[in-house]
């Protein structure tokens, strides 16, 4: 195919399309014969050649390949530190730029780096991403036709690849590590290295078979990654790994741009929809589940609702599951209602939104999966619902679990620190942060308890007839029971019983049933009542009852507020979670994305690996002129620039011309 060549006085260059503009300069140009449909012609990626480029620095890699003009908090000591050698166990938040830390130095050192992850979708993703930075990468998986995995193998003899992604099992699969021996490798990384402890929320037995690569490669340097890590947890990853202690980098956990909120459980269905409504209509999101029945429950609500809804679970189809775990990456606005099977190997940068309806199962599983939202760096939200119910269900799956009695313990011990995060009436961010062993001088300003803060109120009196109600009804019934007699309620059930006849009954006519349920989730949180599983769910007494029914010890509780079925349906006006300047980069911006989305469908790519959602927003508010000036955006490498500069640059450019 044929085109003119058409540039302004100024910049007669050669070997350049015509456009309605310079690419250079961006001076407008009348002659418009020859302008090209940028969405069809594409200009054909050229891999990396890291070997004829062994001398560029880790910073030009970063420029260069990726688009960012400067690392960011621990990046380059780590960067610095594998580059010479070195091994290291990183410890930092997702969005915080953890697979730099291993893809960089793949690239600057000789050879091939090795990648071993969990799951097919995140290997898959990241190396589509590589290969649209023009980065030499392949992932052998059991996806791939037994052909392709040839194809693969010969590319790692040829060293023709410059990073390669397996799954743990592939590392122990007949003749790999032979091959792989062959080769000279660059680094070895550890992706969700938290797999590989048995204190980790994700436990993978196949992660405690890796510890034999130091013994096959000991001159290699060795990295192992993951978001969360507690003490514990941490300490059986540098045992398990042979990786020394000194070599330890733990970046700070915090993740500014997420909002995290708890709210009461009772309506949750309508608070979750109040709250994606009024929040981030339009937006990606995740809704975490406990169960598979819950899951289609939830689904079939949200769709109900007007939402682009989708189900994943373990009892799924296994291609359903791969069909709607495709859309929700590639396509936008789509809130995906799920199980925690669900997003350990997602890397989708604009999921704005991450909602639990069940509570999570640790601090650890929590921070990992709310981790998903905003990783971009943009505004999102970590919103929870949680209720008695959820206590019942994980106290009883630790307690019927086959765990020695140590782990039963350790988390029974993780519980109770979750439910000082739920409970808290401080700075949530605060409580987070120092789970982890971080810290965090001020309150955030960006949760429900500092933006709206807890009244605390005297329950001193409400608790001793809460324990008395407990004992005198036996130490044997949940909390539906329990109410219904503070609360004076005539049913078959207390009447047979004779729990109309006690001192209790009808003693606690002063709270609703949502406040008496809320004291008594906090009086369980507070160990004072204990959940007996063995009892089907009743509650009995717990620790330092005693001083409190004998008057000896004051107790203050936070004072939840209850919303009226009313004014959840109110229709309010949606928030946005971006914020323009002007209304005319904010339509800019909306033409940047249409734009993004059908290069993105002819590539069968999501979008995102075009251009995250923050370079369009600076594209919005800079306006680029020309490919140099495009060029400096973040996240603009060199293919990318060669790629979709110019049809950008055309976006731009007929904004403005329909502005003027």
């Amino acid at each position: 195919m044929e085109h003119n060549y058409i540039f302004c006085e100024y910049c007669a260059k050669k070997n350049q399309p015509s456009y309605n503009f310079c690419t250079e300069c961006g001076k407008s140009i009348k002659n418009k014969e020859s302008k090209i449909d940028a969405n069809q012609i594409l200009p054909e990626k050229q891999p990396s050649k890291k070997l004829e480029e062994k001398n560029r620095s880790s910073i030009e890699i970063l420029n260069n390949i990726f688009g960012f003009n400067s690392f960011k908090g621990l990046q380059k000591k780590i960067i610095d530190h594998v580059n010479a050698g070195g091994d290291a166990i990183v410890l930092m938040p997702t969005g915080g730029g953890k697979s730099l830390c291993y893809q960089i130095p793949a690239l600057f050192r000789d050879g091939l780096g090795l990648v071993i992850s969990p799951l097919i979708a995140l290997m898959r993703d990241q190396v589509e991403s590589l290969k649209q930075s023009g980065v030499r990468a392949a992932t052998i998986n059991s996806s791939l036709s037994h052909t392709e995995v040839k194809e693969v193998e010969q590319k790692i003899l040829k060293c023709s690849l410059d990073i390669l992604y397996v799954s743990p099992e592939r590392m122990f699969a007949e003749g790999f590590l032979k091959n792989l021996k062959k080769v000279k490798l660059s680094l070895i990384a550890i992706d969700e290295a938290h797999c590989v402890s048995q204190w980790g929320h994700d436990f993978r037995p196949v992660y405690l078979n890796l510890n034999i690569l130091k013994n096959h490669f000991p001159s290699v340097p060795t990295l192992a990654l993951t978001a969360t890590a507690d003490g514990p947890t941490r300490r059986d990853i540098i045992d398990q790994l042979k990786i020394k202690e000194d070599n330890l980098f733990i970046s700070s956990f915090d993740r500014p741009n997420i909002k995290y909120t708890v709210v009461p459980k009772e309506e949750s269905k309508t608070k979750l929809i109040t709250f994606i409504k009024e929040n981030h209509s339009g937006d990606s999101g995740i809704v975490y589940c406990i169960s598979r029945n819950k899951v289609e429950n939830v689904t079939k609500f949200l769709i109900e609702e007007g939402f682009n809804a989708l189900s994943y679970h373990a009892g799924m189809d296994k291609n359903l599951k791969n069909i709607n775990q495709d859309k929700f990456i590639k396509e936008e606005g789509v809130v995906m209602v799920a199980t925690i099977a669900f997003g350990m190997g997602i890397d989708k940068p604009d999921v704005r939104f991450v909602c639990h309806l069940d509570l999570p199962k640790s601090m650890e599983s929590y921070y990992q999966e709310t981790g998903r939202a905003g990783r971009d760096g943009l505004k999102s939200s970590a919103w929870m619902a949680y209720g008695l119910e959820d206590l019942s269900k994980i106290i009883n799956f630790i307690v019927t679990s086959n765990a020695s009695e140590n782990q039963k313990r350790i988390e029974r011990q993780k519980l109770d620190a979750l439910l000082g995060y739920c409970e808290t009436t401080s700075c949530r961010r605060q409580v987070l942060l120092k789970y982890f062993g971080d810290s965090l001088n001020n309150p955030c300003g960006n949760c429900d308890t500092c933006l709206e803060p807890i009244k605390s109120f005297d329950a001193t009196v409400a608790t001793q007839k809460a324990l008395s109600c407990v004992s005198k009804t036996g130490q044997r019934f949940g909390p539906v029971h329990i109410i219904d007699v503070l609360l004076g309620k005539s049913s078959a059930k207390i009447i047979q019983l004779r729990h109309d006849k006690i001192s209790t009954y009808g003693i606690g006519k002063e709270y609703s049933k949502n406040q008496w349920r809320s004291i008594f989730r906090q009086l369980v949180a507070r160990n004072l009542l204990t959940v007996d599983m063995n009892g089907h769910g009743g509650y009995s007494l717990g620790e330092n009852f005693k001083d409190i029914l004998d008057g000896k010890e004051k107790i203050l509780l936070r004072e939840d507020k209850f919303s009226k079925k009313s004014d959840l349906s109110k229709n309010k006006k949606p928030k946005s979670r971006l914020t323009f300047i002007n209304k005319a980069n904010e339509t800019l911006f909306q033409n940047l994305r249409a734009h993004r989305s059908d290069l993105a469908s002819k590539q069968k790519l999501p979008a995102y690996m075009i251009f995250h959602d923050t370079t369009l927003l600076e594209m919005a508010e800079t306006k680029p002129r020309t490919l140099t000036e495009f060029g400096r955006l973040t996240g603009v490498g060199k293919v990318k620039l060669e790629s979709y500069g110019s049809s950008f640059l055309e976006v731009i450019f007929q904004e403005g011309e329909n502005q003027s």
